[in-house]
């Protein structure tokens, strides 16, 4: 293998990888044919190990992996990271098996992408989309996220692209400290993407909306409306979503008006998740489904309360409730 290192420091074999990880040994040989992520010294005797660089790029793979992002990305987001601190950069990668490639070094802040994730019309990477936030390519974000959510729905696009690139734009700013404009710029993008896609569509399936709101003091607004998107998109579904720090008062209030047949209550913070106030919603007839979703939401929900734990099963939920 090329680039291979005479051994010295920290080193594992495939073996004691492949523990570590939880990932079968022929499985990591596959990544490392296909994907070129695999050991990068040679001991004294000749055989393949793997360096805590290696380590770490595969240990961020496995997480994408099983977060689940398909392995090609996976592994292009991995090697495209320090090793120190892997998949904390949104740097671009050496090769993408994603839409065809305009070769060249990422832009400048500010400045366009070389490498639109729209391109003919097509889905971007996650990869592809990572860098046009790092570029602060407004534009190619919006492009991208319109193509995806175009081609392949909400929830393919949360939970394919938004989550991933969210994910490492985090690690980014743990890793550096910097990183926050691109957070923001990303956010609104989506935001902007998701909102077009709520409200009432054309002949609705059922004739009382859904409501959804953030809890109390609760600003991390996008997961409410990715549910509410995708209940209007795949659900025919009328949604009404009343956004971030919405006052218990106040979201009663708005039960009482519209009697929707559902409502969905977000907390992403355990100083927003207080469950008693979800007891004092207005009891309506006919009733109203309460679901409340995030991490959180503190134990001891009231009943008849569900929790859900991702928006598939949140989407699943309130279709249950279609009858």
């Amino acid at each position: 293998m090329s680039g291979e290192r005479a051994e010295e420091g920290p080193s594992y074999g495939i073996g004691a990888v492949a523990r570590r990880l939880g990932v079968p040994a022929p499985t990591l040989r596959t990544w490392n044919a296909r994907y070129g992520i695999g050991p990068s010294r040679r001991s004294a005797g000749g055989h393949r190990r793997y360096d805590t660089g290696d380590l770490l790029r595969l240990e961020e793979m496995n997480r994408l992996v099983k977060a689940g992002m398909p392995p090609s990305e996976a592994a292009q987001l991995a090697l495209g990271a320090r090793p120190e601190a892997a998949a904390s950069s949104l740097a671009a990668p050496s090769r993408t098996d994603g839409p065809p490639a305009v070769e060249g070094a990422p832009a400048a802040p500010g400045r366009p992408s070389r490498e639109r994730p729209d391109r003919q019309g097509a889905a971007p990477s996650a990869v592809t989309l990572a860098r046009a936030a790092l570029n602060l390519d407004v534009q190619a974000v919006a492009q991208g996220l319109e193509a995806a959510l175009d081609g392949h729905g909400v929830a393919w696009t949360w939970e394919r692209l938004a989550l991933p690139v969210f994910d490492a734009i985090m690690r980014r700013q743990a890793g550096t400290g910097a990183g926050v404009e691109i957070e923001h710029m990303f956010s609104e993008r989506l935001l902007s993407a998701l909102s077009h896609r709520t409200g009432r569509p054309a002949g609705p399936a059922h004739p009382r909306p859904i409501l959804l709101a953030c809890a109390q003091d609760e600003q991390h607004s996008l997961p409410v409306y990715a549910l509410a998107a995708t209940l209007t998109t795949t659900l025919a579904l009328e949604t009404r979503v009343l956004g971030p720090r919405t006052p218990h008062a106040a979201l009663g209030d708005a039960m009482r008006r519209l009697g929707p047949l559902a409502v969905f209550v977000w907390s992403q913070l355990r100083e927003t998740g207080d469950p008693a106030p979800l007891g004092t919603l207005p009891a309506l007839r006919p009733a109203s489904r309460v679901l409340v979703g995030g991490p959180g939401w503190w134990p001891g929900l009231p009943a008849g309360v569900t929790h859900v734990r991702s928006l598939r099963e949140a989407v699943a939920e309130v279709h249950a409730t279609l009858g």
